[in-house]
């Protein structure tokens, strides 16, 4: 039986946010560390991430995702952070200021509505971040960089929606593909 690997999330599709985060990119790039870039076209908000799992759950997924409500509201994408500390960062990651409770609210939906379907709980307490790269080795001088930008101002943007999304994974990086969308109430 072949496996899909998915997500949710909410996509980031705010070009000046993406430009601005490009931006940033370059400034890694110059930090003498290897990294994996996050394609401006797959930066998200993670709300859960599921796994791999059968294809004959997908429809089940997105049965329950359909019963999860929630009207829209704003993110505010403040600051630069690395997991699991910036001294050793892994990930590197913009911080989501205003909008972050909803997100923690919006994720706990989901999960409430997946482990219905007996599909395991995420290992890690969630934590609102947008994942721009990751380090394949050495350091450089990201340290310096992440404090440096700590109160980076990246903008706002409204979530109206969220995404069930697979994940393909290639030599040349993950593509991601929308499976299913869920759109906010609106007020």
């Amino acid at each position: 039986m072949s496996l899909v690997r998915c997500f949710v999330a909410v996509d980031l599709e705010d070009p000046a946010i993406a430009s601005k985060i490009a931006a940033v990119q370059e400034q890694l790039k110059g930090a003498g560390a290897k990294l994996k870039l996050v394609e401006l076209e797959n930066l998200h908000l993670t709300l859960r991430f599921i796994g791999e799992i059968p294809r004959d759950l997908i429809e089940r997924v997105m049965e329950a995702l359909r019963g999860v409500e929630f009207t829209p509201f704003t993110v505010h994408f403040v600051g630069l952070g690395a997991f699991p500390n910036p001294r050793r960062p892994r990930v590197i990651w913009v911080g989501v200021e205003e909008g972050s409770r909803e997100l923690s609210e919006l994720s706990a939906k989901v999960n409430s509505v997946l482990a219905k379907l007996k599909l395991p709980k995420p290992e890690e307490e969630f934590t609102p971040h947008l994942t721009i790269a990751r380090v394949k080795s050495g350091v450089g001088s990201l340290p310096m960089l992440i404090e440096e930008n700590k109160s980076l101002e990246l903008g706002s943007m409204l979530v109206d929606r969220f995404r069930l999304k697979k994940s393909t994974l290639t030599s040349r990086g993950p593509i991601y593909e929308t499976l299913f969308e869920v759109k906010a109430r609106s007020v």
